[in-house]
């Protein structure tokens, strides 16, 4: 009797245990034949859409999910430290100016961030000019750089008029954020995301460019340097927002198909080596 109790108490431990360990198993399988389901549909629609004759158009990577997150980090954290710098207990905008003006360079002037702040825009004409390899035409690139601008200043006058920061050197208020470094990141970012694809230096270039213009600015005790992060924060935001708002509404208007311009060596009609400058047009 107690043998034959033990022989049914195992027998329903057993099916206790197997039952789970059955449901377990089977679980995954409904989405494997889910994901086999919408890999097969997929792979029809992309045949039936290429028998059509119709191309297939793979989402731009500024419209994938997460990237507007991923435009946004890097101005968020500039405008938010500039914000931080302006008053704090532990390290502010005058902590960095004793550090980087008063104490390093107290008698330094120059005139040379009212002219570097267009190096950027004198890049983009020139890789215009001798590149091809440009994401938008020029007019099109005109649209963009004048809507990047006025997102710059819809967003700049506004926070130096709510800040009110005065100037280091007294001059004036509304020193927070740059003028000067907003609008030259605008153009730096420009820069960057319409030759993104020809080389990464050209990035770099540009940005290195715009921070200096920054840079300079607190060198020349004309802005604090919280109000140079803030307007390279201001200038990436605004164009990045532009950029992305014109390829959610304009799809591939204003691509750079109709014409490109390469440099060439030629020789002259005296027989003297030289260059030319040949257009492509569609």
């Amino acid at each position: 009797m107690k043998k034959n109790l033990t022989s049914r108490l195992s027998r329903s431990l057993r099916s206790i245990t197997l039952i789970p360990c059955l449901w377990l198993a089977l679980l995954p399988a409904p989405s494997a034949l889910a994901q086999v389901t919408t890999d097969t549909l997929t792979t029809t629609q992309l045949a039936d859409t290429t028998k059509a004759g119709v191309p297939v158009v793979t989402l731009d990577p500024a419209l994938q999910k997460g990237a507007l997150r991923k435009r946004l980090i890097a101005p968020a954290i500039f405008i938010g430290a500039g914000l931080l710098m302006i008053d704090n207990g532990l390290y502010d905008r005058h902590d960095v100016r004793y550090d980087l003006r008063t104490k390093a360079f107290p008698n330094f002037k120059s005139d040379i961030d009212d002219f570097l702040i267009f190096a950027p825009t004198v890049g983009l004409v020139a890789l215009d000019i001798f590149s091809s390899q440009n994401q938008h035409n020029v007019t099109r690139q005109v649209g963009l750089l004048v809507a990047s601008s006025a997102v710059a200043s819809a967003m700049l006058w506004p926070l130096k008029q709510a800040t009110n920061v005065p100037r280091p050197n007294g001059e004036n208020d509304y020193s927070f954020p740059s003028g000067h470094t907003t609008y030259a990141f605008v153009i730096a970012t420009m820069v960057s995301r319409e030759f993104k694809g020809k080389s990464k230096w050209i990035g770099i270039a540009s940005y290195t460019a715009a921070g200096t213009t920054g840079m300079m600015r607190v060198l020349n005790d004309a802005h604090w340097f919280s109000d140079v992060l803030a307007g390279a924060g201001v200038g990436i935001l605004s164009t990045n927002l532009v950029y992305l708002a014109h390829d959610r509404w304009f799809k591939n208007k204003g691509l750079n198909k109709d014409w490109r311009a390469d440099v060439v060596p030629t020789v002259m009609f005296n027989g003297s080596p030289g260059v030319g400058l040949v257009f492509h047009l569609n």
